[in-house]
């Protein structure tokens, strides 16, 4: 798969069953992913895998934080099992002169790295976050340690073939596009302020 087919029609699947990849495998597509832009080759950042009983136990240790009835916490406890594999994108920010948003961005990018590499060989994934990113419960139960946070969640797994998800066709992006020239051009804000010099 070229890297324009896996951009176009990667897709957030909700919807994951075995397999998914093994440890091996996946730190196979990291080593790749890891390529991604990262000034001064800091890597601040570290994944955590979570397989079988352990997802369920993510789910209990947010009922348990949210005071959840038995209902709600079996549902908690299910949610957490939607894909075979969840791996917990944990941010270590270094101590560096580059700036912590640029390592974060680092991050970031290293997630969508190996979202695409997922979809290039058959799996797919999709990034989960909300209370998951915040929750102290959370980070004391996959062993955070200060300053590190949880950026969120990539669950993996095989995608339904059932799901019958269509290719997006791209949005037009010409207007989040200007050219410098242009910003020369008489009455605009660039042309204005080198007037005033």
């Amino acid at each position: 798969m070229d890297v324009m087919t896996a951009v176009l029609t990667r897709r957030s699947e909700h919807i994951l069953h075995a397999p998914a990849p093994d440890d091996a495998e996946f730190t196979y597509l990291l080593r790749g992913a890891s390529l991604a832009p990262d000034h001064g080759r800091l890597r601040p950042w570290r994944w955590i895998l979570l397989r079988g009983d352990e997802r369920a136990e993510l789910g209990l240790a947010i009922a348990a934080e949210t005071g959840a009835d038995a209902a709600e916490t079996e549902r908690l406890r299910n949610k957490y099992q939607r894909a075979p594999l969840s791996a917990a994108l944990v941010f270590v920010p270094r101590t560096h002169p580059v700036p912590e948003w640029e390592q974060l961005a680092a991050a970031s990018c290293v997630a969508h790295s190996l979202m695409l590499l997922l979809h290039a060989r058959d799996y797919g994934s999709v990034w989960r976050t909300g209370r998951l990113a915040t929750s102290p419960v959370v980070g004391e139960f996959l062993g955070l340690r200060s300053p590190e946070r949880l950026l969120g969640i990539l669950d993996i797994g095989t995608p339904d073939v059932t799901s019958g998800r269509r290719r997006r066709v791209p949005d037009d992006m010409s207007e989040n596009v200007t050219r410098f020239d242009e910003l020369r051009e008489p009455g605009s804000a660039l042309a204005g302020s080198r007037g005033e010099r």
